[in-house]
Parts: structure tokens; C-alpha cells; sequence
């Protein structure tokens, strides 16, 4: 992901002035390396309140969240706050394939500023650990 497809902030240089001690900025950095992320809202937070409500949905099989986890696959917000999710699952025969994707729209949709939300399940590409974030791949031993 290149950073003119999203609008989260570039992580900031320790040595930079104001950077604090940056474990704050670390942490809400660590983004799936699969995950793509616009937004044309006018609220500069909306994107980060958005994936900060869509990690607290958690896969019942594995404990870590389904962000971190590499099933989210896109998050686009249009101009008008309209919340687009693309996500997977970690198998087609998952047996939450029929829950998830409406846990994943209901946390979203109760982020405020949000105007709707659309999650399509998708299969390409099939996920893998490699889609996971750093900080789950540490959680799970997966180096």
C-alpha cells in the first residue's frame, strides 16, 4: 500500500520534534500489510475510528481481532461517510461464515459519523499468516 492510497499518517521518526515516545503512534500504525485504505470524508479521524470499531470484533477460533488478523481486506469511506468493507474469512467453510460479516457491518455502522456500511465477503486472494499484522503474526509465535 503506497501512502497516497491512505490517509493514515506516516509513522513519525523518534527523532523528530513532538514525536513523544512513539509507542502510541507504533501501535496504531501496525496495519495488515494486505489492507487498503482511502477516505474522502471530510472527518480526518472517521478512518481510524473505523478500524479501531472493526477491531473489536474478535475471530471466535483464534483470540486475536479480525483487523489484526489479516481479514479485512479494504476499508473505503466515501465523501458522503458511506463506509465500503471488503473482508474474508480464514476458510470458506468457517463456521462463522454467516455471523462475521454482520458483526464486521454493526461495528462499523455504530462508529459515529458513519452514514451506511456495505461489507462484501470476498475469496481472492485466499488468506494466509502472511496477510496478518506484525504485532498478531508476535501474538500467534508466527515469525
Amino acid at each position: 500500500m503506497s501512502s497516497t492510497e491512505s490517509n493514515i499518517p506516516a509513522p513519525v521518526s523518534p527523532d523528530a520534534p513532538d514525536a513523544g515516545d512513539g509507542a502510541e503512534d507504533a501501535k496504531s500504525q501496525d496495519h495488515p500489510p494486505s489492507v487498503s485504505l482511502t477516505s474522502a470524508s471530510s472527518d480526518a479521524t472517521l478512518l481510524e475510528r473505523v478500524i479501531a470499531g472493526v477491531r473489536e470484533v474478535y475471530d471466535p477460533e483464534i483470540p486475536l481481532n479480525i483487523y489484526d488478523l489479516g481479514l479485512i481486506y479494504r476499508v473505503d469511506i466515501d465523501g458522503e461517510s458511506q463506509v465500503q468493507i471488503d473482508m474474508t474469512l480464514t476458510s470458506p467453510m468457517c463456521p462463522v461464515a454467516g455471523s462475521l460479516p454482520g458483526e464486521v457491518e454493526m461495528a462499523a455502522r455504530g462508529v459515529e459519523g458513519v452514514a451506511e456500511v456495505v461489507v462484501d465477503l470476498v475469496w481472492d486472494p485466499p488468506w494466509g499468516p502472511e496477510v496478518m499484522s506484525e504485532a498478531a503474526r508476535l501474538e500467534l509465535g508466527i515469525f
